[in-house]
């Protein structure tokens, strides 16, 4: 195991360097996802976890870069979620209700990831644009969507020529929506979205669109 020596602790204090790692993305997506990209410090990160800016910048090279590991480690979250469907023994509509519930659960369990995309996005993706990981891990997920969509084509059981990743757009949508927009919608309509008595609701109400509109008959 690998380790790296921090030049700002006591004399013969050793830190594991994986933990340390991992210490400082547990920091740093808790201080971007609160402050920002342009809000973040490195200085606030490396307080957090009781090491030095200098040792941030060891491991992750500086601030664009460590938002880039953020990123990347955010979305292989939910991309190792999605991965681990086992659809192959689902049928074709069970397996689609699982993955939207899925996408739902992860969504509402990691509001950071949602502070995290949409920050990204008034960036203009320029993080994930440049970062080969995140391109790699959005292949397999839709191909996982793909699968599904051939086994129930092929089995009758969707009507509608849906596109995967127009599919994937439309289960994140309503997941992404639902915990982004959660105080401007309740300020709006009085209804919060993530109230736990209306969670099965929400959760429901999402597979059903779904399963509706794969099963549309286009020819009508």
């Amino acid at each position: 195991m690998s380790t790296a020596e921090d030049p700002a602790q006591p004399a013969g204090r050793v830190r594991d360097a994986a933990r340390t790692r991992a210490e400082i993305m547990d920091a740093a997506t808790q201080e971007f996802a609160r402050a920002g990209y342009a809000g973040a410090r490195v200085d606030e990160i490396a307080a957090r976890t009781r090491t030095t800016k200098r040792m941030i910048y060891y491991y992750f090279g500086g601030k664009e870069q460590l938002f880039t590991a953020v990123l990347e480690r955010a979305y292989s979250v939910i991309r190792e979620a999605e991965q681990k469907l086992d659809v192959e023994h689902l049928d074709p509509a069970a397996a689609i209700r699982r993955l939207a519930a899925v996408t739902f659960d992860h969504h509402e369990a990691h509001p950071d990831f949602i502070q995290l995309v949409s920050i990204e996005n008034v960036y203009g993706a320029q993080h994930i644009a440049g970062s080969e990981e995140l391109r790699r891990l959005s292949s397999p997920a839709i191909d996982v969507i793909r699968r599904i969509l051939d086994a129930g084509r092929a089995q009758g059981v969707f009507t509608a020529d849906v596109d995967a990743v127009d599919l994937h757009a439309m289960i994140s949508s309503f997941c992404f929506f639902r915990v982004a927009n959660r105080d401007t919608f309740r300020a709006l309509f009085d209804r919060d979205l993530l109230e736990e008595g209306r969670r099965e609701h929400y959760r429901t109400m999402l597979a059903d669109m779904v399963i509706a509109y794969l099963t549309r008959d286009e020819k009508g």
